[in-house]
This record gives C-alpha cells, sequence and structure tokens, in this order.
C-alpha cells in the first residue's frame, strides 16, 4: 500500500527543481482531489492553495469541497465559474453555428454525444483559473488524476489533465482510496461515489461502463483478469486516449 510521505518528498523535490514555492490543488469534493490536496500540505505546509471552482455544479460537491478544506484547515480560493461558463457556451455555440458549409459529424446530431464537448469546457476553464493563481504565486498546479483514469483516457484534455505533476498517477483508485485513510480525509469523502462533476447526476462508473475494481484488475492481472469483452472495451478506451497521454505529434526531420 502507498505510503503519504514517499510522495509529499517527492512533491517537495519537484517544487526545488521548478524554484516554485508551493502548490494550487482544484478541490472537486471527491476523494482524489482531498489527497492531493493534503500531500501537497505536507509537501510544503503553508504554501497550499485549494480552488473551489464550481460550474453549475452539484451543491453537493462544493458543500464536499468546502468540509474537507476545513478539515485540513487549507487556504481557499473559490470562484464561481458559471457565468463564465455561460458566456463561454454562447460563444461556443455560435461558432459551431457560424460552420454552415462544414459537413457536421455524428456527435453533432446525437444530443447525448454533443452534451460531452460542451460539459469539457468547464474542466477547462478551471485549468485556465488554476494556472492564472499558479503563475500570479510562483506555484505549480498538482494534478489530480489517477493510474486507473490516466490509463483509459478518462479525464478532459488541456482540462482536468493539465497540470504540472501528477502525484497520484501512480495509484489505482483502491490505493488511492487507502492513502486516503491513512491522511485522516473523512469517510465520507473516501467512500462517495467518483463522479468527474460535468454534469448533474453524472458517475464516473455509469459513464465508463465498468467498474473501478473491474478497471483495476485489468491494470494489475491483465486481459486474462477480466471478461474478454471488457478487455477489448478497455483495450478500445486505451488505444482512442493514446493523444491524451503524449505530446502533440511533430514530424521527423528529413
Amino acid at each position: 500500500m502507498p505510503a503519504a510521505e514517499p510522495i509529499a518528498g517527492w512533491m517537495r523535490r519537484q517544487l526545488t527543481a521548478s524554484g516554485a514555492r508551493g502548490f494550487v490543488v482544484g478541490l472537486s469534493g471527491g476523494v482524489d482531489s482531498a489527497v492531493v490536496a493534503r500531500l501537497a500540505q505536507l509537501a510544503a505546509p503553508g504554501h497550499v492553495v485549494a480552488a473551489i471552482l464550481p460550474v453549475h455544479s452539484d451543491p453537493d460537491d462544493e458543500r464536499d469541497a468546502k468540509a474537507i478544506a476545513s478539515h485540513f484547515s487549507l487556504t481557499v480560493a473559490s470562484e464561481d465559474l458559471s457565468n463564465a461558463y455561460d458566456a463561454m457556451l454562447a460563444a461556443a455555440q455560435g461558432a459551431l453555428h457560424g460552420l454552415r458549409h462544414q459537413p457536421r459529424g455524428p456527435r453533432a446530431s446525437d444530443p447525448a454525444r454533443i452534451r460531452l464537448p460542451l460539459a469539457n469546457i468547464k474542466p477547462r476553464l478551471r485549468m485556465t483559473l488554476l494556472y492564472f493563481l499558479a503563475t500570479s504565486l510562483d506555484y505549480l498546479v498538482a494534478g489530480t488524476g489517477n493510474r486507473s483514469e490516466l490509463a483509459i483516457g478518462y479525464f478532459t484534455k488541456y482540462g482536468d489533465g493539465g497540470s504540472d505533476l501528477l502525484p497520484i498517477g501512480h495509484l489505482v483508485k483502491s490505493e488511492v482510496r487507502a492513502l486516503a485513510r491513512e491522511l485522516n480525509v473523512p469517510p465520507a469523502i473516501v467512500d462517495r461515489p467518483p463522479s468527474a462533476g460535468l454534469w448533474i447526476g453524472q458517475r464516473d462508473e455509469e459513464e465508463m461502463g465498468f467498474t473501478y475494481a473491474e478497471l483495476e484488475r485489468y491494470l494489475e492481472d491483465g486481459p486474462q483478469g477480466v471478461s474478454p469483452a471488457l478487455a477489448m472495451k478497455i483495450e478500445r478506451l486505451v488505444r482512442s486516449s493514446d493523444h491524451k497521454r503524449a505530446l502533440p505529434p511533430m514530424p521527423d526531420d528529413e
């Protein structure tokens, strides 16, 4: 099982190497961000800002984020980005509708599929403000992605996937929960159903189509750890999200 101090020590070394003074963490109310915020606090006491940035969010998310901040006595930057999202949404829809002569893909006519690119504006707005705070304070943005989500691309490119370091990027979800207990994260936060908070009622496992436990079996044991159908589904997600885990491609010199 993971231990907190080696990760906090690694985070301190990242600060030293970068010349930065502390960390900004987006606090969502979930276990991943709670763990990263507490690790950041151990790594850089007095130099951590927890950003609570609701965007037409479930009120429970903001409540839980504030509870975590209070529990660990974190310095909080709080801003409701709903108005900014509304303005960006109007601009985005106007830009799309202005492309009258461009062929539309299947996503454009499917309400369920078009919901995702609109929802992805939310984490990208948050990322913009996180980096504004970090740059202003000479801090680093500590990302909250875990190994389970990173493996299948379950994050928004240049949104919650945008960060300077990933302190729990090597831990699967069960390891994150175990570390949360070690760090004294409130049990209600450790046990709450995981959600990216992209829309009201959104749940990670429902959207993925399998559980974190099943994904973890695949990551730890390989394809033989799950059913053939599930292995194929996970492998498709891994392949289709390769671009999220790599720098943008460039042509080779000739």
